[in-house]
């Protein structure tokens, strides 16, 4: 097996040169980096990811704590994180909180005890323990897709990173209200999060665009998922005045209001409209073709890397909240005809 002395012996540098290519730690001339790096590839060199790690402090791993088993729309950004940290060089180690404060503490000290050099974090609706953990552990952190905005641990810097949630359920409701909807219910998400409340706003404001009250029996926690959102459709169908149009503020609501939807034979779009949050791969299956919001889910992953080798990089930098636009899958559950345009941006 070759050594790094090999290496050195081959390319004809120094181990020390050598060590600097492999950890970047010290800037190495264009023609002298790539002799080293051929001579890796013509030797079959395998670097010592431990040996590595006690030299430099680091273990070239990235802590991902995401619900991605019980929620599809996470395992589309778990694909973009990867993608982007094997790009860079780095290792994942994932754990799933399952939306639960408890549970997600624990996790993400597990993962932390295993030497990540930073962590991405989908935290769940009440993050206190979470955050103060990491913040007592000066741990490198980017929030993905779920923002924070109280934060219990001074001194505590993190990053964040999600789509716009607010414009693009502003327009899914202007766009019913131009289809001549009066009443437009919608299926909210967890309580304590982020995406809940900016949805519900961006809910709001497009009633209030379109010259609508906003009646409060028209919104109905799904708590974020299916069976949820299917007890909260068949609550808003059973009212004496049901609304004529449905919004469903992500992908796994959608499957519950579909199937509270079937279970009371009701048409869609007929005698109602359906429009929602999150695309996923079979929504263009379904009949009729969902109308969804799609948001840029691996470009969020892809992002929360990058952020955090920023971070890494330049601990002392200021802190960066990016919001990616979301685009707007225009299809026929909502009502329209397949001649309409397809997809456009909402930001």
């Amino acid at each position: 097996m070759a050594t790094m002395a090999d290496v050195a012996r081959h390319a004809g540098v120094s181990v020390a040169t050598v060590s600097h290519v492999l950890n970047d730690t010290r800037p190495v001339l264009p023609h002298t980096r790539q002799a080293v790096l051929d001579a890796i590839e013509t030797l079959g060199y395998t670097p010592n990811g431990l040996a590595r790690s006690l030299v430099t402090a680091r273990t070239r791993s990235i802590g991902l704590a995401v619900s991605a088993i019980s929620n599809p729309y996470f395992t589309e950004i778990l694909q973009g994180v990867e993608a982007s940290a094997l790009e860079h060089g780095y290792s994942l180690l994932i754990a799933d909180p399952h939306d639960d404060p408890v549970h997600e503490r624990k996790v993400v000290q597990l993962l932390h005890e295993r030497r990540v050099d930073g962590m991405i974090v989908a935290p769940s609706a009440d993050p206190g323990e979470l955050i103060g953990y990491l913040g007592r552990h000066g741990v490198p952190t980017v929030f993905l897709d779920r923002l924070v905005d109280d934060v219990p641990a001074p001194g505590f810097t993190f990053d964040q990173v999600s789509a716009e949630n607010t414009e693009p359920v502003t327009h899914l409701v202007a766009h019913l209200a131009e289809r001549g909807h009066r009443r437009i219910g919608l299926i909210a998400g967890l309580a304590g999060l982020s995406t809940t409340s900016e949805r519900i706003t961006g809910y709001r404001l497009g009633l209030a665009g379109a010259g609508l009250a906003y009646e409060e029996r028209l919104v109905i926690s799904g708590n974020s998922e299916a069976a949820g959102a299917e007890r909260a459709t068949a609550s808003l169908l059973s009212l004496p005045a049901p609304p004529t149009a449905l919004i469903t503020a992500n992908n796994a609501m959608t499957i519950g209001a579909l199937r509270a939807v079937r279970a009371r034979g009701v048409s869609v779009p007929g005698e109602l409209a359906l429009c929602c949050f999150d695309d996923f791969a079979w929504a263009d299956l379904f009949s009729p073709r969902l109308t969804a919001v799609s948001q840029p889910s691996k470009e969020i992953g892809a992002e929360a890397v990058r952020l955090l080798l920023e971070r890494l990089g330049s601990p002392g930098r200021p802190t960066r909240t990016v919001r990616l636009p979301s685009a707007f899958v225009h299809r026929t559950s909502c009502g329209c005809p397949e001649s309409r345009p397809e997809k456009g941006t909402v930001s």
